[in-house]
């Protein structure tokens, strides 16, 4: 059982170095799709020795389909530049790679928000499927909220280990995603013809908060869990409000 890792980037120089060493140990092979970063992500990868190919964004789902493509082996782990392994998630894969019994295989997905592990607010455990047959699994979803599914609708195996994912290392790397993400899913949902009036955008972000605090218990993460919920009901404000804009500006 061979394995390709799959990395896409963009600006990514202050996570991309991490993930790839972290999957020297398990991948035969690495390959990193640039969506042509002008900071020092290039550069990095190739002083990794790994395989850099670089295409133009045109979605998430878009551009992991095609990273998918990319890999020669059968198997593929595909991980974000802001994602690696653990060593006991290593050492699981390892073993995978000598007796391998599944079709596809996934891991409990640890978040650092700023310096903490949230292990509350609906942020963990985040099982993410990664680890899959090149031809019998593609990415879908809503962009820029992607997944990576077996085509067969079957389950992955859930391994031992965590992924660990740097999400944002300061507030202002928050905002500035919720901007971008919102810009990407409120053009996703225009496209589909979807519309919100102001009464029910309001109950949404009230009941994201609810949700994010209460019921996903993110109080036990004390401040940084207050913080993540009021900032996910904004990030559901900024999208609806980014789809009511373009449906205006439609008419």
């Amino acid at each position: 059982m061979k394995i390709t890792g799959v990395i896409i980037t963009f600006n990514e120089e202050r996570n991309i170095g991490r993930c790839i060493v972290s999957l020297k140990n398990v991948c035969d092979e690495i390959i990193v799709l640039d969506s042509f970063s002008t900071d020092q992500t290039e550069a990095i990868c190739h002083s990794h020795h790994v395989k850099f190919v670089q295409h133009a964004f045109d979605g998430h789902i878009q551009q992991k389909n095609r990273a998918l493509q990319l890999a020669e082996t059968e198997w593929v782990l595909s991980l974000d530049a802001d994602e690696a392994l653990t060593e006991e998630l290593s050492q699981a894969i390892l073993k995978v790679k000598q007796h391998p019994s599944g079709e596809a295989y996934a891991f409990n997905r640890l978040t650092n928000y700023c310096g903490h592990w949230v292990k509350h607010c609906g942020w963990y455990p985040d099982t993410k499927t990664r680890l899959v047959k090149k031809e019998r699994a593609h990415w879908t979803g809503v962009n820029p909220h992607d997944r990576l599914e077996r085509m067969d609708q079957g389950k992955a195996e859930l391994l031992n280990g965590d992924l660990l994912h740097y999400s944002y290392y300061t507030k202002e790397d928050h905002f500035k995603q919720i901007e971008y993400f919102g810009n990407i899913a409120a053009k996703e949902l225009f496209d589909q013809g979807k519309n919100i009036s102001w009464g029910l955008l309001y109950v949404k972000v009230v009941n994201q908060f609810i949700k994010s605090f209460w019921i996903k218990l993110g109080i036990l993460d004390g401040r940084t869990g207050l913080l993540i919920s009021m900032r996910s009901a904004y990030a559901t404000y900024v999208k609806y409000c980014k789809l009511r804009r373009l449906n205006q500006q439609s008419r």
